[in-house]
């Protein structure tokens, strides 16, 4: 049973959405343990957390450029072609040839960073003093290892979604965290700060070990390949230069973010890490799980020239993300302050930063429906094996980043960053959006509109309530204590997810109503009587 559940393939994009974003949503949750486990017990004490956030910096960046570079320029679109033409023999080849090839290029990388660690440590701990900047070197150095770890898992992982098998693909990340969990309890007390280092490299190896099961499960058995001979290989470098350009334009946006946060007063670093994390869950559970899910799909229409078809499994993955992420964008707009007290606060944590957190948090949420729509637009230009304009206007974007963080921080601290980030995440959207609407005519556009405007209209109303039940929530008790916060947030936004459905399905959305049908057949289906044997 086991092995069917971890092998089962996802027919549809939201079959496979789901999947990815319940996972998503566990692992979110295990990674906001993780952030109040460490903000517990070492923010503000020499700048642990800020050593810890910035000695990740640099071999996530490697990893980021050069191994999912590679693998997000082609790869599924290569390995899919294959496996589902039966060629299974051609799929495990190129995946040996990809895999080789990456891990050793990625090992020689690691290497110079090991040995460049105190050099690269300078930009990152601008204002840290000597023993945190040597703290965060050692770190650095160990998390390299983590990283090569990475390289192997995210092959892997390309692997499943390729094959669309995503339950031990999302179930990877939550391993990962109750990795880095572990050290934080366990080995910190044995190797002191050091052990957070330890738990990043054990949640890597744990990462890699869940998905190896299920390409294995597959079929898939290793063997070296010469790689160098391999033409599949050589195509998939070639497409990997703009894409690896584009995520180093992303990837210098948060360095900068970075830098110019670890210049400011101390805790600034760990605060920008921790609102972002806090952004990313909503984009990381759905956007990013639509796109992964609908990744596929495009790939299939956009191999077969079906534009129409391409067109429509666009604009459904597009507006099943905005129906999701509207309301989200109101319940965190009006209840950050309390999401960041709830999920971060103690004694450490006190409340000048929760504000500044939920100050950040706000002005990332402004463009929550922008950074979706990047996700999902990536993946089109992708599936047409189109790098090189998602990193053009990244770049553009990028540019603006840098000169907009620069000028916000001046006046506003590390909240600037945030207000940057989101001016920036707009105007990436927009003109991807126009770019790929030149490229293949309408894109659906007056249906997404309609539908988007619906959701506006029922997010509004949705908003109003929750701001009703908050403030007279406000008046009934003391927010002094976790309970009365953690219970106003539940209540206030669970009303206002209510309402919003509610107005939703009334307003006639296309959404609401088919996630209301599909659970009518679901109810219906397991209601339904069966007929039973008597034996007679």
């Amino acid at each position: 049973m086991m092995k069917k559940l971890f092998n089962n393939v996802s027919p549809t994009i939201a079959s496979a959405a789901i999947i990815v974003g319940v996972f998503s949503i566990a692992s979110r949750i295990a990674g906001f343990v993780r952030d109040r486990i460490l903000l517990h017990l070492f923010y503000g004490q020499d700048q642990i957390t800020d050593a810890y956030y910035q000695a990740l910096r640099i071999p996530d960046i490697l990893l980021q450029l050069f191994v999912i570079g590679a693998l997000s320029a082609s790869f599924i679109t290569i390995f899919s072609r294959y496996y589902f033409a039966n060629n299974e023999e051609k799929a495990w080849r190129y995946t040996n040839a990809m895999l080789v090839t990456l891990v050793i290029g990625f090992l020689g990388l690691a290497i110079l960073g090991e040995i460049l660690a105190p050099v690269l440590a300078i930009p990152l701990g601008i204002n840290f003093p000597p023993e945190t900047r040597a703290l965060m070197v050692k770190m650095m150095r160990i998390m390299f290892i983590g990283q090569a770890f990475f390289s192997i898992s995210m092959v892997f992982g390309s692997v499943l979604q390729g094959a669309k098998r995503f339950f031990l693909y999302s179930f990877a990340p939550i391993l990962n965290n109750l990795g880095i969990i572990f050290g934080a309890i366990f080995f910190v007390p044995i190797f002191g700060p050091i052990g957070l280092a330890y738990g990043t490299v054990f949640g890597a190896l744990l990462h890699a070990s869940i998905q190896l099961v299920g390409v294995f499960g597959l079929g898939y058995r290793f063997a070296f390949v010469k790689f160098w001979q391999e033409s599949d290989v050589w195509r998939s470098l070639k497409q990997m230069g703009p894409r690896v350009m584009g995520l180093a334009i992303n990837q210098v946006n948060f360095l900068v973010m970075d830098i110019l946060a670890s210049s400011l007063v101390a805790g600034s670093a760990t605060l920008l890490n921790i609102s972002y994390a806090l952004n990313y869950f909503p984009i990381g559970v759905f956007a990013v799980s639509y796109a992964i899910a609908a990744y596929p799909t495009f790939c299939d229409f956009a191999n077969k020239k079906n534009i129409e078809a391409f067109r429509n499994s666009f604009s459904e993955t597009v507006r099943q993300v905005m129906f999701f992420i509207i309301p989200i964008t109101a319940v965190t707009l009006l209840l950050r302050a309390q999401i960041v007290r709830v999920l971060y606060g103690s004694p450490s944590f006190d409340w000048a930063a929760t504000i500044t957190t939920a100050n950040i948090l706000g002005f990332f949420a402004i463009s929550f429906f922008a950074q979706s729509l990047v996700y999902v637009l990536v993946r089109a230009y992708f599936a047409y094996e189109d790098t090189v304009t998602p990193f053009l206007v990244g770049l553009g974007s990028a540019l603006l980043n840098v000169a907009g963080a620069w000028i916000f921080t001046r006046s506003m601290g590390v909240e600037g960053l945030g207000l940057s980030f989101t001016l920036t995440a707009i105007f990436q959207a927009g003109v991807l959006w126009a770019l790929l609407h030149k490229r293949l005519g309408d894109l659906d556009e007056k249906k997404i509109l309609w539908s988007v405007s619906v959701l506006l209209f029922a997010g509004g109303v949705a908003a109003g309530v929750m701001q009703l039940v908050k403030y007279g929530m406000s008046a009934v008790w003391e927010l002094d204590t976790f309970w009365h916060v953690f219970l106003q947030t539940v209540v206030a936004g669970g009303v206002g997810l209510i309402v919003y459905s509610v107005v939703a399905y009334y307003s006639g959305s296309p959404e609401m109503r088919s996630v209301v049908s599909g659970l009518k057949r679901k109810l219906l289906r397991s209601a339904q009587p069966t007929e039973m044997s008597t034996g007679l």
